[in-house]
C-alpha cells in the first residue's frame, strides 16, 4: 500500500470536511450518492447498524470509482429509545424534533468507514449520550431561527460547534463524534496502516 493513496470523504458535510482539513488532511469531497431510506427501514430499530452500514455503503460508493485511492465514508443518526431521528425536512419539523428531545437523553451514534476497491478495510462506531434542557416551544424556535438551514443539515437539528450548547445540560462523549465522525480513530488508522500524519 502506497503511502501516497489519495485519500477521498464520500461525504458533503460542511462539519467533516472541517474536522478532516483542521487536521491537516489532503483530501478530495465527492459526496455518495446511495438510497438511505432503504436502509433505514431495512436497520429499523437497530441505530448502531444503521450508521454502521451508512458509513461502509458510502464509502464503497465512491471507492467503485476510484480504485486506488483511500475512501473515506461517515454517517450520524440521533436515536432516541432505539427510535431513529432522520434529518428535519423544514425548519417547522426541526422544531418539532427538538420538542421530541427536550427534557431528555438521546444517542448521537456516528460511523466511519475506510474503503478501498470493493473492499472496506475498516470501521468504528461511537455514540454520545446527549441531555437536552426542558426548554419551550418559544425557545426551541428561536433557536432553529438563528441557526437557520444548518437545522435541516444537522441531524438532531442542532450544531454543538455553534449555538447548540444552550440546549443542553449535560454531553457526555467525544465532541468529534458529535460532530459528526470519530475522528481520533481514523487518524491513527490512518496513521498506523497507511503512513499518513502530519
Amino acid at each position: 500500500m502506497s503511502a501516497h493513496a489519495p485519500l477521498i470523504l464520500a461525504s458533503k458535510s460542511a462539519s467533516r470536511q472541517s474536522m478532516m482539513k483542521n487536521a491537516g488532511l489532503n483530501f478530495t469531497a465527492i459526496p455518495a450518492d446511495i438510497d438511505e431510506r432503504a436502509l433505514d427501514e431495512k436497520y429499523a430499530g437497530a441505530p448502531q447498524k444503521l450508521a454502521r452500514e451508512l458509513a461502509r455503503q458510502k464509502a464503497l460508493h465512491v471507492a467503485k470509482d476510484h480504485a486506488g485511492a483511500l475512501v473515506i465514508g461517515s454517517d450520524s443518526l440521533v436515536a432516541l429509545d432505539d427510535e431513529i431521528f432522520n434529518k428535519a425536512d423544514t425548519k417547522a419539523t426541526a422544531v418539532e424534533k427538538l420538542m421530541a428531545l427536550r427534557g431528555r437523553t438521546h444517542n448521537l451514534i456516528s460511523a466511519v468507514a475506510v474503503a478501498q476497491g470493493g473492499v472496506i478495510l475498516w470501521d468504528k462506531i461511537d455514540s454520545a449520550a446527549l441531555t437536552m434542557r426542558d426548554f419551550d416551544e418559544g425557545f426551541a424556535r428561536d433557536y432553529i431561527e438563528k441557526i437557520g438551514n444548518a437545522a435541516i443539515e444537522c441531524v438532531g437539528a442542532y450544531q454543538l460547534e455553534a449555538l447548540g450548547p444552550w440546549l443542553f445540560e449535560k454531553i457526555e462523549g467525544d465532541y468529534f463524534t458529535i460532530l459528526g465522525m470519530p475522528l481520533l480513530p481514523l487518524l491513527n488508522y490512518l496513521q498506523d496502516y497507511h503512513e499518513v500524519g502530519l
